[in-house]
């Protein structure tokens, strides 16, 4: 199956907000095909299918510095303030957008969240590698210290004078 999105169009949208990975309604609803207020009215009307951590509203500060970080507002002329959706949420619109299109967008969404566990994970996985190796190379790092200064000692001049070995007349 050909992808119906380019990952990079909903990597894009991807933000971290509260210390979660959200899409905003608008981007979303754009994926989708549907105008927001139609994705909104579809959650709404299903309002027990999205406790707290799978969809929160934004408060206008949180907007703001959205705006600041793309620049230009996606969301247009809104009258309210728009809901931000994790990863569940995203997954629970599945069953509530029941059309194809919306269907496949969202298995295109979730493999994104996928490759970035991935890619997280890895990242993970590598810098505590690089730790255990940093580790293991300064304890060698000091042991081979103490052999340059143990050869440094043996090749230098002794400080004292040397005594005189052998027979006296």
């Amino acid at each position: 199956m050909i992808n119906l999105i380019p990952i990079e169009r909903i990597e894009n949208k991807i933000y971290l907000i509260r210390g979660h990975k959200v899409m905003i309604d608008a981007d979303l609803a754009n994926l989708y095909g549907v105008k927001t207020f139609v994705l909104n009215q579809a959650v709404k009307r299903n309002i027990e299918r999205f406790p707290k951590d799978f969809m929160f509203q934004l408060t206008k500060q949180e907007v703001e510095i959205l705006k600041s970080q793309i620049v230009i507002s996606s969301w247009g002329g809104r009258r309210t303030l728009p809901f931000a959706f994790t990863e569940p949420g995203i997954a629970m619109l599945s069953s509530v957008l029941r059309s194809k299109k919306a269907i496949r967008v969202n298995i295109a969404i979730m493999r994104v969240f996928i490759r970035l566990k991935n890619i997280l994970s890895t990242h993970h996985k590598l810098a505590e590698k690089l730790n255990q190796l940093e580790q293991k190379y300064e304890k060698h790092d000091g042991e081979i210290q103490t052999v340059f200064k143990l050869i440094k000692k043996l090749l230098s001049p002794p400080k004292d004078k040397p005594k005189k070995i052998g027979f006296l007349r």
